[in-house]
């Protein structure tokens, strides 16, 4: 039997595929079980291990989302231990109730907990469709090209369990040039998309008609602490490129971007930091400020979200963007990204991604 490989009940919620030193352990118990059936088998009359069958349906439960699945493999067991009970039949009539009580309360249990699982899981994954349903309508797709930029976005649901996160970004084409935003809501879950969704509104109507950009994430900020967030804020990066190319950028409270030109890297860090969207009142600070950017034809700014930089591998090591980036393949911004999810996915094996992640690149091409 495939460990980890079918699906739900009724089909529609697929089973995470387990972890390898889970299957491991699986297969170590499978083995353990012949190797009691067998051992009944070759000690002869005087002894009996056909109890230990009870872990059979035990096992595969955890296998499968078919709750027929550890039915069927419990009657199985309760057949096996019939037969081995035939060879010892001279020892007491208890022996072999007992055997009997034990193989089905372990199949019943078994079952049950499939059937309780399944449903979970299918619930949870009504609510990830859900709220992956509204992130894809509130993440539109950014368009190639606006002034003097190629544009691309990628963006990357967590693989563990079901997490959706706050990650947003837009590309506005306004009267003052092309205006950027990239964010990551603190957090995870629909009031995390519900946020997203309203810095998202916030800037589509603001990037439009407000002139300063440093007063854009003001006005950002302002919108989130005018409604409910429970407390939750947003990093974010703003940024605002002319016709002619000329750039300014607002961090608020995020990762720093990255500037490639040829290959060597430049971490763009402000001059003065600041906090997240929706904090700006408690830190008593004047608001948010713009800092120059000086790009030239060619060059390459990356904007993304800490589920990139904070992707660990299997020794718990932080994925080395500034490192990793001057090696990937330049070309354009798709060529880019293609390039850093599949270093980042290579980076997680095997477990996966643990936060969404959002990563938009641009380049500066007149």
């Amino acid at each position: 039997m495939a460990v980890g490989g079918d699906g739900s009940e009724d089909g529609a919620v697929p089973l995470p595929r387990l972890p390898r030193r889970t299957r491991l352990l699986l297969y170590g118990a499978f083995l353990l079980l012949v190797g009691a059936v067998l051992a009944d088998l070759f000690t002869g009359p005087g002894t009996t291990l056909s109890p230990v069958l009870a872990v059979a349906p035990v096992l595969v439960g955890a296998t499968t989302r078919r709750a027929r699945v550890p039915l069927v493999t419990g009657i199985a067991a309760i057949a096996v231990a019939a037969l081995l009970e035939e060879e010892n039949s001279h020892l007491p009539g208890t022996v072999h109730l007992a055997s009997l009580i034990t193989i089905t309360a372990a199949t019943l249990a078994s079952t049950a907990n499939v059937v309780l699982i399944a449903a979970r899981e299918r619930e949870l994954f009504h609510v990830r469709t859900v709220a992956e349903a509204a992130q894809r309508a509130l993440l539109r797709p950014p368009p190639e090209r606006a002034g003097p930029l190629r544009i691309a976005v990628r963006y990357v649901a967590a693989a563990a369990e079901a997490r959706i996160g706050g990650d947003l970004y837009e590309v506005a084409d306004t009267p003052y040039g092309v205006r950027i935003l990239l964010g990551d809501v603190q957090g995870h879950g629909l009031p995390a998309v519900e946020t997203a969704a309203d810095v998202l509104g916030a800037f589509r109507t603001a990037a439009r008609t407000e002139p300063d950009l440093a007063r854009l994430a003001e006005r950002l900020d302002a919108a989130l602490t005018d409604r409910p967030t429970d407390g939750r804020f947003v990093t974010a990066l703003l940024l605002g490129v002319d016709r002619d190319g000329a750039a300014l950028l607002v961090n608020c409270g995020h990762p720093h971007p990255l500037l490639r030109r040829a290959d060597r890297v430049t971490e763009l860090a402000p001059a003065r930091h600041a906090p997240p969207l929706g904090l700006l009142g408690l830190t008593g600070d004047g608001g948010y400020h713009a800092d120059p950017v000086h790009p030239r034809h060619g060059d390459l700014l990356l904007l993304y979200t800490d589920g990139v930089s904070e992707a660990r591998n299997a020794a718990d090591v932080f994925y080395p963007l500034p490192a990793r980036l001057p090696r990937l393949p330049a070309g354009t911004p798709d060529d880019l990204l293609d390039a850093l999810l599949a270093d980042l996915d290579a980076w997680v094996a095997p477990t996966g991604l643990a936060d969404d992640a959002a990563a938009l690149a641009l380049r500066w091409e007149r």
